[in-house]
């Protein structure tokens, strides 16, 4: 269960917001606005402070939960994301299905980087017995690595037109992201990102825990804190 004790507001009141900011293309100020709208007086600095605060901890108990598995047919590539007007790199998988598989900012793009995002991926979902990645020699040599430390073959494709759907799905997390026209700090958007990624795997049905397969998607939200 997560505490909200020693907040001024109470957690009908965060959790909203936290989940609006997180699903929505809207910024913090919007969000100030549409809670004057329902006659609560709250200032965008503490919604900024909420999301810092409960995502991790949400993210956290997504993470214990029982959900849907993925199957082993991976689909890698990494996007642009903006951080105090630089360019880092958030890995992301799926599987064939469009499930998420995981996802990883990193401040470089390079083989220690994918790696990095390889490991974390299989410490939560197990090793694939396939990969499709574009052309990216950084992400070809960390499978050939983990293939190493692992003593698994892993068949390794290398497709544009294949790893369409992972493109696709970067398109979801962008939409989102837009309106914040930037991160002030890596940490910000590392926590940020993970909510955003949280209600996207929730959106797609990957909560699959039986107290809450007949939620929606804000319910499922809502039982993490529970």
């Amino acid at each position: 269960m997560i505490n909200f004790k020693g907040h001024r507001f109470e957690k009908d009141f965060i959790l909203p917001c936290v989940r609006w900011y997180l699903a929505y293309p809207l910024s913090y100020r919007n969000l100030e606005e549409m809670m004057t709208e329902r006659g609560v007086e709250v200032d965008h600095s503490s919604i900024y402070r909420w999301v810092q605060k409960f995502t991790p901890k949400l993210e956290a108990a997504f993470r214990k939960e029982r959900k849907s598995p993925v199957n082993k047919s991976w689909r890698v590539d990494e996007t642009y994301i903006k951080i105090k007007g630089q360019w880092r790199y958030l890995y992301r998988a799926v599987d064939r299905d469009g499930q998420t598989i995981d996802f990883l900012l990193t401040a470089r793009r390079d083989k220690k980087a994918a790696l990095r995002f390889f490991r974390k991926a299989v410490r939560q979902h197990g090793l694939p017995d396939k990969v499709t990645i574009d052309k990216s020699g950084a992400n070809t040599a960390a499978i050939e690595a983990l293939q190493e430390e692992t003593g698994q073959a892993i068949e390794i494709r290398q497709s544009k037109y294949l790893n369409n759907l992972i493109e696709q799905d970067h398109r979801a997390i962008k939409r989102i992201i837009r309106p914040m026209l930037g991160f002030k700090s890596f940490r910000s958007a590392q926590i940020t990102l993970q909510g955003i990624e949280l209600m996207h795997r929730i959106k797609k049905g990957q909560m699959a825990s039986d107290h809450n397969q007949n939620l929606s998607a804000a319910g499922q939200f809502y039982s993490l804190a529970a």
